[in-house]
């Protein structure tokens, strides 16, 4: 048996963009119906008569010809157009029932479920209720004849997702949810040379619900949560002060995917299968550095960044951080008075290190290193940068009696 599928939208449209060619080439036929079916002699003799009656029979040939063209292309436009309104038809018959029956059978199901949801707490069919999102609380189980088991909530975060529901006899496991990502570390303070706090790590995705006993794969296990970024390392700005930016805060490192439910009992006969692991968190973007801007003569330097964080395990291994960038110091303007100025940018942090994968996948991209921070010293030949991913580099200056620079 053949099977057509049709789009009534699209049946619709082409009607209408047919039926728009038509009106095109009727307009075009009457333009030139004048001029080719009565043409004009050349001149008064009999050939110059007959060649003109020649040219005005095939014009007037071709007048006809078109009309029966035109005729047909109506049918045709008018069969299409029927055809779409059709289809359109059929289609609100069909979901009419359907829509109408759906209250019907919640009822009906309800009172199927009523005697085992008032003995044991769960249904006889239907999908387990879903964990709630942001509580990490487990899916519930599948109905015990058939459904598939509800998907595991989202954790907090930093908190671990909710476990997969179970299925009983039919269904599949219900899915892990996804790990709570890790909270921010807490702010740097350069006064008390306090770096920026560490970044929580990912929570772990929750394992997935176990298949049927009969029939049912595994569910998959939740993605593992992204690891939070490191706390920004505290900024000074003053004058005459030799004070340093803080360092900023390593990341967190991402969470682990959750492990795949299982194929239980006879399933594996039926295809059932074992759920894939979730794939791991990416890590946390390292904390920048510090800044510090003040007057001469005296030494400073910007803050490291934060190293990123590492990615967690998984199917899919989780991406590595990105280290933060290194605080920036400028001493401007420089003391015309003083003899011995520095200032040093800070050192980018560190990339974090990719997720292994747990196999069927790819590990984890490690992450780049943070910038190094920039040093100005302003009317002064030079300064030093720190250093990508590692220590900031610092330049000292002193002044010339008789040109200011040496």
């Amino acid at each position: 048996m053949s099977y057509v599928v049709a789009v009534p939208e699209f049946v619709s449209s082409a009607a209408s963009n047919l039926s728009n060619i038509g009106s095109g080439l009727n307009a075009a036929n009457a333009a030139a119906a004048v001029p080719t079916t009565a043409v004009v002699a050349a001149a008064g003799d009999e050939v110059s008569a007959a060649i003109a009656s020649l040219f005005s029979g095939h014009g007037q040939a071709y007048q006809a010809l078109s009309a029966e063209a035109a005729a047909f292309h109506g049918q045709f436009v008018r069969a299409l157009s029927g055809a779409g309104a059709a289809y359109s038809l059929a289609e609100a018959a069909n979901a009419s029932p359907l829509q109408a029956l759906w209250p019907l059978w919640q009822e009906v199901r309800g009172v199927i479920n009523a005697p085992t949801d008032l003995l044991l707490g769960t249904p006889l069919i239907g999908k387990g209720t879903n964990g709630a999102p942001g509580t990490g609380q487990a899916g519930g189980p599948g109905g015990l004849l058939w459904g598939p088991g509800g998907d595991g909530g989202s954790g907090a975060p930093g908190q671990p997702g909710g476990k997969g529901g179970n299925a009983w006899i039919f269904g599949n496991g219900g899915r892990g949810g996804a790990g709570g990502a890790g909270t921010t570390g807490t702010p740097g303070d350069a006064a008390s040379a306090t770096a920026g706090g560490l970044g929580a790590n990912g929570g772990a995705g929750g394992a997935g619900g176990n298949g049927g006993m009969i029939y049912g794969s595994g569910g998959a296990g939740g993605i593992g949560g992204q690891g939070g970024a490191g706390g920004a390392g505290g900024s000074f700005i003053g004058s005459l002060t030799a004070a340093n930016g803080s360092n900023g805060g390593n990341a967190g490192n991402g969470g682990a995917g959750g492990a795949g439910g299982q194929a239980e009992g006879l399933a594996g006969l039926f295809g059932g299968h074992a759920g894939a692991t979730g794939n791991g968190g990416a890590g946390g973007t390292g904390g920048a550095g510090g800044n510090v801007t003040t007057t001469g003569p005296v030494n400073v330097h910007g803050g490291n960044g934060g190293n990123g964080g590492n990615g967690g395990i998984g199917t899919i291994g989780g991406a590595g951080g990105t280290g933060g960038a290194g605080g920036d110091a400028t001493i401007n303007p420089f003391t015309p008075a003083a003899t011995t100025a520095v200032a040093g940018g800070g050192g980018g942090g560190g990339g974090g290190q990719g997720g292994n994968s747990t196999g069927g996948g790819t590990g984890g991209a490690g992450g780049g290193g943070g910038a190094g921070g920039s040093a100005e010293l302003t009317f002064l030949v030079g300064a030093g940068a720190g250093g990508g991913g590692g220590g900031g580099g610092g330049v000292t200056l002193t002044r010339d009696t008789a040109f200011g620079i040496r």
